[in-house]
């Protein structure tokens, strides 16, 4: 747990996910282990002392990731769901298992982002070192005697051999000393190579031997936080031991809240299909709302057009009951006509057979 803290606390978290991690099987290389009981969070942190990237993650109180990234590093998609990569520091392969394509894309570029990144700053770490390096051996005057030996400078026999050459023969052969000077400026030359690329070695030299130095110091620091987290885990355990009889009690507790959260999982989704349901019977309760007012609105229509063909009816029903009585009225004079026409018809007659007679009778 200190060893956690103490990354946390010089780290800086970039990005975070959630995921379900793997590990390759160490024996057969191509079976995945899972390190993880459940998606835990995934991350991205930023050590700005030693201005590195690293992906952690914690299952609890135990890192089961703590990957350094380097410029070297890829990583891939395996499937939709599923990425992997390889740290030859840790010596195996770490997968990740994501709940969606989305986020192990983003997981993705994240790791070509900070991979990029990572190789910028070992860049211009190197190029830091060799300008710090450089000007420290050009002081020294040219001087090669330095504690590192031959062989520490990858030097090879055949490389030593023109030394020893050129010290021992001035003694024992004097003569050479009258060799022509183009040719004493090319051992010249040649030499003045060599001892750049002498001065270049050691101070390649230096700078690892400086950064193993820092790599002690910071070996010496983790391994203190690890006798401590050791001290407290040991602590642990020991009250662990004088709660052991507990431990049934709460294997108990567990099952049933796992039963528990079980059930309530089934009753949340039992919830939402209901839930699914009445948006389905809300939605047909609106459209039989829209119809009942379209419908609403044409009887009002309708209503409005009886009431019109009503008052028209009743106009109608006056105008015939009018057209009625005009028509009895008529009818009542024209029976007083022929009757009156009936009468003079009668009269003509008697009329018409008083004067036959009269003319009969003449």
């Amino acid at each position: 747990m200190r060893r956690e803290k103490t990354l946390v606390d010089k780290e800086q978290p970039i990005f975070s996910t959630r995921a379900h991690v793997f590990q390759i099987d160490p024996n057969t290389k191509k079976n995945w282990v899972p390190t993880s009981k459940h998606a835990v969070t995934v991350s991205y942190f930023y050590d700005s002392t030693r201005n590195v990237y690293r992906i952690i993650s914690l299952d609890g109180s135990k890192a089961i990731i703590n990957s350094t990234i380097t410029p070297n590093m890829t990583f891939t998609k395996t499937s939709q769901k599923f990425g992997q990569w390889a740290d030859s520091r840790a010596n195996t392969v770490y997968g990740l298992g994501f709940s969606s394509e989305h986020h192990l894309s983003k997981f993705a570029e994240k790791f070509q982002e900070f991979k990029e990144a990572a190789r910028l700053a070992k860049e211009k770490s190197q190029e830091k070192m060799e300008l710090t390096s450089t000007p420290s051996q050009e002081s020294a005057g040219g001087d090669l005697q330095s504690p590192l030996t031959p062989e520490s400078i990858n030097g090879t026999d055949d490389e030593r051999t023109p030394d020893v050459t050129q010290n021992a023969e001035p003694r024992a052969e004097p003569a050479q000393n009258a060799l022509p000077f183009s040719h004493s400026t090319a051992i010249s030359k040649h030499w003045e190579a060599e001892l750049a690329a002498l001065k270049g070695n050691n101070a390649k030299l230096t700078a690892a031997l400086l950064e193993s130095t820092a790599n002690v110091k910071q070996w010496k620091q983790q391994l203190a936080a690890y006798q401590e987290e050791a001290e407290r885990l040991h602590k642990r355990v020991t009250e662990l031991e004088c709660v052991s009889s507990q431990a049934n009690a709460v294997h108990t507790h567990k099952t049933e809240l796992n039963q528990t959260i079980q059930e309530l999982e089934e009753t949340l989704k039992v919830k939402e299909e209901e839930i699914e349901r009445l948006k389905q019977e809300i939605d047909n309760a609106r459209e039989l709302q829209e119809q009942r007012d379209s419908l609403s609105q044409k009887l009002q229509e309708v209503e409005i057009r009886n009431k019109d063909l009503e008052g028209q009816l009743s106009d109608l029903e006056q105008r015939l009951e009018k057209s009625q009585n005009e028509q009895e009225a008529f009818r009542n004079n024209l029976k007083t006509l022929l009757e009156i026409l009936d009468g003079k018809i009668f009269e003509l007659t008697e009329l018409r057979d008083n004067l036959a007679k009269l003319l009969e009778c003449s």
